[in-house]
């Protein structure tokens, strides 16, 4: 596995300025130095200028002069402001105009310098108002992601299925002591309701970002119509009613950690943007050609077999490759053993406290039974299921009928020819125990075979106990 490990550094892009004065000299000097500084610097001498400029870069700050040629700095300042954009402004005003320094201030800009200015004095003052900005563009990020401080993140099992799994959490967590590096991306592989959630939670608990965001991004519930605007934000006037700049769930993370829920239900033509944010670590919103940095650390999950897709076009082979650098395969609740009455009781002993009830345990008979039933819904369909037995109980020792469940067990099927009678099951075990001897066993070669691809057949292969 190590050989697969990669990291990446977050891009330090230049901050953007736009210079707005009308004494080429003063404008000139103002610009060099500020240059000198690594700040990106775009001129403008008159207010018809500096609104095209300012459409055209977006800038971080606009160093704004009071006094223009074709009117007042105060003019632009109420535009932009109005806009509702992260940009912050500086107001330089000569002797005199305090009046003017006192209204920008009131339309909100963030600070003003008096005339003449000392050029060190103002990448001081420069610095202080990005600073100021990026802060609160953090806070305001922090409102739109998922607030876990206080919540503690549980990863039950025994079996050494789950064994495995919490092994490798800790030892992708490790990857990276630093959020300046980012860990390798993680694609968390499972049917639905295994707890690819869970695990995703786990990695940024036990990681060094476990003080940073988690945004948790459901790709299958995203609106097809919003979802690129949901996933990398957009600039006001992008589309229709894109009345107000909006950050998106991407840069909402920040040096976190984004989980991409159910990639698989990514459409196409977002596929490629996504490939291009893990590629370069930058995004660009809609409606601007704009680059931001991305430091947040990508994991995803799915429970469709995109190995498959993408060998069908179905999703990008690129993308799925840079997703999958490193694994991690949750197994269904049916295959992990006595897990099955360990998560039962604990999930039967939280809702009893929850409302107060009196929990003692399962009845023989409904122990067996659960350990039975196939769980297609997961260790999901079991919380629930047992929320509602013990809600409909009010406590003590659960019965088998309160459970409401069906003793089902996996199909059967002895060595012989198929027949009309069969099941779905006992044919698809049939086909692939003949698959598995033609071959001797080789996977990769039954698999070809059967039509599907190896990790199809490692899970059937699980899933029959062959």
């Amino acid at each position: 596995m190590d050989d697969l490990i990669t990291s990446a550094e977050v891009p330090v892009l230049e901050k953007r300025i736009l210079l707005v004065e009308d004494e080429s000299v003063f404008a000139k000097a103002v610009k060099k130095h500020l240059e000198r500084a690594d700040y990106k610097v775009y001129l403008a001498g008159d207010l018809e200028t500096a609104r095209e400029q300012y459409k055209n870069n977006s800038p971080d700050l606009v160093l704004l002069d009071m006094r223009l040629p074709d009117g007042s700095g105060l003019d632009l300042l109420s535009e932009i402001k109005s806009s509702i954009t992260n940009t912050s402004v500086l107001v330089m005003s000569a002797y005199g105009e305090l009046e003017d320094a006192v209204s920008a201030m009131k339309l909100g800009a963030s600070d003003y310098l008096k005339k003449p200015i000392d050029l060190e004095e103002l990448i001081i003052n420069v610095e202080k108002v990005l600073d100021k900005s990026e802060l609160t563009q953090k806070l305001t990020n922090s409102a739109k992601r998922e607030q876990h401080a206080t919540e503690t993140v549980e990863f039950l099992g025994k079996c050494k299925e789950i064994k495995a799994v919490r092994d490798q959490v800790e030892r992708i967590s490790k990857l990276s002591q630093s959020t300046e590096v980012i860990p390798p991306t993680v694609l968390i592989l499972g049917e639905t309701g295994t707890g690819k959630d869970v695990v995703a939670r786990l990695l940024h608990e036990k990681s060094s970002r476990h003080q940073k965001p988690f945004v948790h991004v459901d790709c299958a519930s995203l609106p097809k119509e919003l979802i690129e605007s949901e996933l990398f934000g957009h600039e006001k006037g992008a589309f229709t009613n894109a009345h107000v700049a909006r950050t998106g769930l991407i840069e909402a993370a920040e040096d976190g950690v984004l989980f991409l829920d159910e990639i698989g239900e990514l459409p196409l033509d977002l596929q490629s943007k996504l490939l291009a944010v893990l590629e370069r670590r930058t995004l660009r919103r809609v409606g601007t050609t704009q680059e931001r940095p991305v430091a947040a650390w990508i994991v995803a999950a799915t429970n469709r077999d995109i190995e498959s897709l993408s060998e069908k076009g179905e999703f990008r082979s690129d993308l799925y490759y840079r997703l999958n650098v490193m694994s991690l395969s949750m197994p269904a609740l049916r295959e992990r053993g006595n897990d099955i009455l360990l998560l039962a009781n604990h999930f039967a002993g939280q809702t009893s406290r929850r409302y107060g009830l009196q929990f003692e345990n399962f009845s023989e008979e409904a122990e067996e039974t659960l350990l039975d039933y196939p769980w297609p819904g997961n260790v999901r369909e079991m919380k629930h299921l047992l929320e509602r037995a013990v809600l409909l109980s009010g406590g003590g020792v659960l019965e088998t009928n309160i459970l409401g469940l069906d003793k089902k067990s996996e199909p059967k099927l002895e060595e012989g020819e198929m027949n009309d009678d069969l099941t779905l099951g006992e044919a698809e075990l049939h086909l692939i125990k003949q698959a598995l001897e033609r071959t001797n066993r080789n996977v990769s070669k039954a698999a070809r075979e059967l039509g599907i691809t190896r990790m199809a057949l490692r899970y059937r292969i699980k899933k029959y106990n062959l």
